[in-house]
């Protein structure tokens, strides 16, 4: 899928691998011998393509609804499918990135991204040309010999989607993979990530607490209750990419979904203790 591709409306189907369906998808965790529901009733279809972000309160199993789609949580009820194939387990068709690097510090930034290759069936030339060339989509040219130690925070997780990325999956997870990052770099990586979307066409599914960012880059955002863990309300960004943050309707929507998140509901929580009045201390 090319850069003209993605420029188009960002609502409009597109076509190839990467279509994920999630159906009636539960999950519980036992804790102190009581079952706790984290997850319950999640149904969510997106498209081949498409650039999807997840925000919600923290608690409210959107780490977790990735890790069941990475196949490193079995343990659900429900169904998870990606390109009509039920998930059982990992993939090399599902790369998984998270919000620290996780970089090996004894690697050099070549041999970190090319380690999910050397399973493969590719020989040593053409592993070496397909490092390079991913070290290329991130703008890593030139450091291949370094270490992880050697880069600043925006580059190594840079790294990071280059090594999620080397196998070519069709669906790419990102779990807060800026949160660590300071703003400047964080606004610079965003921009990054959004011209590696659009050159490199995987699928792509994002938690994120920063509602700004969900809403620069996804073509939707998924906005989850918690306690147990759902979909409240599906919000979509229709604009074209690549997208300036100064457009107006990315205010309004980053507003509109911040607003809804943070509404107290009426009445007094039953989790709150009242502050005694000045009369009363």
């Amino acid at each position: 899928m090319n850069v003209s591709t993605r420029v188009e409306a960002a609502g409009e189907a597109r076509s190839g691998p990467g279509a994920l369906t999630i159906s009636g998808l539960s999950r519980t965790f036992r804790i102190d011998g009581r079952e706790l529901p984290v997850l319950q009733g999640i149904d969510l279809s997106v498209r081949p393509g498409e650039f999807v972000s997840i925000v919600g309160p923290s608690g409210c199993g959107k780490s977790t609804l990735l890790r069941l789609i990475a196949g490193l949580d079995t343990d659900f009820s429900g169904e998870i499918r990606l390109d009509g194939k039920r998930i059982t387990g990992t993939g090399l068709e599902r790369g998984l990135v998270f919000q620290d690097h996780r970089l090996f510090p004894w690697m050099t930034l070549e041999e970190n991204v090319g380690l999910a290759l050397l399973n493969g069936t590719l020989d040593q030339a053409r592993r070496k040309a397909v490092v390079e060339d991913h070290l290329a989509l991130v703008n890593l040219t030139g450091f291949e010999k370094a270490y992880p130690h050697q880069l600043s925070g925006g580059m190594a997780q840079r790294a990071a989607i280059a090594r999620a990325l080397v196998t070519e999956p069709t669906l790419l997870l990102l779990d807060e993979p800026l949160g660590a990052l300071d703003a400047l770099t964080r606004v610079h990586v965003q921009r990054e990530l959004q011209r590696i979307w659009m050159q490199q066409g995987s699928t792509m599914i994002m938690v994120t607490h920063d509602v700004e960012e969900a809403v620069y880059l996804g073509d939707r955002v998924v906005i989850m209750d918690a306690r147990p863990g759902r979909i409240r309300r599906i919000v979509d960004v229709d604009l074209p990419h690549p997208r300036k943050r100064s457009l107006p309707q990315l205010h309004r929507l980053r507003d509109q979904i911040l607003d809804e998140l943070t509404r107290t509901p009426e009445g007094p929580s039953e989790n709150l203790v009242p502050f005694p009045s000045r009369e009363a201390r």
